[in-house]
C-alpha cells in the first residue's frame, strides 16, 4: 500500500497509462489541483519504487519526460478492479464527484 499511498499517485498512474509519455508540465495540467511540490515528491517516490521512468534529455532548456515502467503498468492493471468498484459505488449511492477544493475550509471575504 505504501507504493500507492498519497492522493495523487493513482491519478499519476492513470494519466501516464492513458496519455503515454508526458513532460512535467503536461502531467501538472492533467492533474488539476496538484501542487508542483507534491507532484515532484510523488514522481520521485514512484521512480524510486520502479513505477515511473524519468528520462532527461541533455538540451537547453532541459527536457524531462516521464513514462510508466513495466512494473507501473502492471500496478495500474491491478488497480483497475478498484476503479471499477469505485465507479459502481458512485452510481449505487448516486454520488457526484467532489472537487478537491470542496473539502477545504470556507474562506471569509
Amino acid at each position: 500500500m505504501d507504493v500507492v499511498s498519497g492522493k495523487w499517485k493513482a491519478l499519476i498512474l492513470w494519466e501516464l497509462h492513458h496519455h503515454g509519455t508526458r513532460r512535467f508540465a503536461e502531467l501538472r495540467r492533467g492533474l488539476p489541483g496538484v501542487s508542483e511540490k507534491m507532484l515532484i515528491q510523488h514522481l520521485r517516490e514512484m521512480e524510486t519504487d520502479g513505477l515511473v521512468h524519468r528520462e532527461v534529455y541533455r538540451e537547453v532548456p532541459p527536457k524531462v519526460e516521464y513514462s510508466l515502467t513495466e512494473h507501473g503498468t502492471s500496478l495500474n492493471t491491478a488497480l483497475t478492479a478498484l476503479g471499477e468498484w469505485g465507479t459502481a459505488r458512485i452510481h449505487r449511492i448516486g454520488a457526484e464527484r467532489v472537487p478537491a477544493h470542496a473539502t477545504e475550509e470556507p474562506q471569509s471575504h
